[in-house]
């Protein structure tokens, strides 16, 4: 059985003027199936509405669809019966970790969601230890969040999430608010989870080096699925990501126009360590 499958799922944001009349409809996901394996690491690509957050969304049963039918664990999400089923398999990050962090000491704030799940002390406890040290964060774990770098803080939300024992996370967008560092701190960290932990990750982004290490990309467009493969299969295709205003990883970009001055570089070059291996096999350097 799949962790989550989505079949044919349709949401819609609706606008309403002061009086509460209807003013617009937003079709914001059209018609979306996809279906997610337990040890996943998938990506979904898009520009800023493209409906990738609002799709989401869907899989912890924070939005439920219009048409069509979302299952996790078997569980269809508009059951209530089940909410908690759900909630407990499919953790979410947000973009902003300041909105999930609410305890004044990091340890407290990790052992915040167990405690509401009627854990007991013991067990919290080991849980909030196993899951800072997953994370990087544990020497962190007697300081005040707010002392800690925006990447840092993520790692905490992170964690807080882990300590629950889902068995998937959807990270919506967790490093638009970070810098680069922060960025690649985030990333790591969540790789590492899929590598070590078997956690199922869903990670929602618009930078494309972040999607190097999924085993499945996503893109989406105006509420659809518009390409669907591996890293190196989607990045082949620069030109209509770009049509959907989207790019592709900077090695991969420098590649294709080495090709263009007929430098023999192949297709599917994602990192500068691939491309400056095949630069200098083209020069016969190496």
């Amino acid at each position: 059985m799949s962790l989550i499958n989505a079949e044919n799922v349709t949401f819609e944001y609706i606008r309403r003027d002061k009086d509460g009349a209807v003013e617009g409809i937003n079709r914001a996901v059209d018609e979306v199936s996809i279906t997610l394996e337990k040890g996943d690491f998938i990506a979904i690509l898009g520009h800023n509405g493209s409906g990738k957050s609002t799709l989401a969304k869907h899989f912890n049963a924070l939005l439920h669809p219009l048409e069509g039918t979302v299952y996790v664990n078997g569980y269809d999400t508009r059951d209530e019966g089940h909410l908690w089923d759900i909630r407990q398999t499919v953790g979410m990050v947000f973009q902003n970790p300041d909105n999930q962090i609410i305890g004044t000491v990091v340890e407290e704030d990790v052992a915040f969601g167990p405690e509401n799940m009627g854990i007991k002390s013991r067990e919290i406890w080991e849980r909030v230890v196993r899951s800072l040290k997953s994370v990087d964060m544990y020497e962190f774990r007697k300081d005040s969040p707010q002392r800690l770098s925006g990447g840092q803080k993520q790692r905490v939300a992170i964690a807080g999430v882990l300590a629950m024992q889902p068995q998937c996370i959807v990270l919506d967008e967790p490093t638009a608010m970070l810098d680069p560092q922060g960025r690649r701190e985030i990333i790591d960290a969540v790789t590492e989870l899929n590598r070590k932990e078997g956690i199922t990750v869903i990670l929602i982004t618009h930078y494309m080096e972040e999607v190097l290490n999924a085993n499945k990309v996503f893109v989406m467009d105006k509420g659809r699925i518009v390409m669907q493969g591996t890293p190196r299969q989607i990045f082949k295709h620069a030109d209509e990501l770009k049509e959907i205003g989207l790019t592709v990883p900077s090695a991969a970009l420098f590649a294709g126009e080495l090709r263009k001055r007929g430098i023999e570089i192949p297709d599917g070059i994602l990192t500068t360590e691939e491309l400056v291996k095949e630069i200098c096999r083209s020069l016969r350097i190496i």
